[in-house]
């Protein structure tokens, strides 16, 4: 069996536990602001950042960590509190886009100062600059790896 050095091992297990810890912090201090989850606003930012405000459907479970089954549930969910729609895509007849509404928009700008908040709080306060660019180079790399 081929066995993981230990020092990576341990960044694994550091790197799952910060994820669950964090991700955790943020559920509830938006659920204390009585805002949706986390998944919502990652949802709706996957849609936002985009130059149209607006990405097909069968691309947007590869911008989230979830999978195409729970993306179809959630944007349904979204799309039934009218923070996305979905539309046709131009060239292609069974493409659908999640396009993002003007409620969609408000709904991440009133998330993104409790997230923001959060995040602060914990990882910016612990992380320096430095680290948070070693860790991006070495998170990165291993995305890189798996693809």
């Amino acid at each position: 069996m081929a066995r993981v050095p230990e020092p990576q091992l341990d960044a694994w297990r550091a790197l799952l536990s910060a994820h669950a810890s964090l991700v955790g912090h943020v559920e509830q201090a938006l659920a204390d602001a009585g805002l949706p989850p986390l998944s919502w606003y990652d949802l709706l930012w996957a849609i936002r950042r985009n130059p149209d405000k607006r990405i097909r459907m069968a691309d947007l479970a590869a911008n989230l960590t979830l999978t195409r089954g729970g993306v179809t549930k959630l944007t349904d969910r979204l799309e039934k509190a009218g923070l996305l729609r979905r539309t046709p895509v131009a060239d292609d007849r069974r493409g659908l886009n999640a396009e993002i509404t003007p409620a969609g928009e408000e709904l991440l700008r009133k998330m993104w100062p409790i997230y923001a908040g959060a995040l602060r709080k914990t990882f910016a306060s612990a992380v320096s600059d430095r680290e948070a660019k070693v860790i991006t180079t070495a998170l990165r790399r291993a995305a890189d790896a798996a693809n």
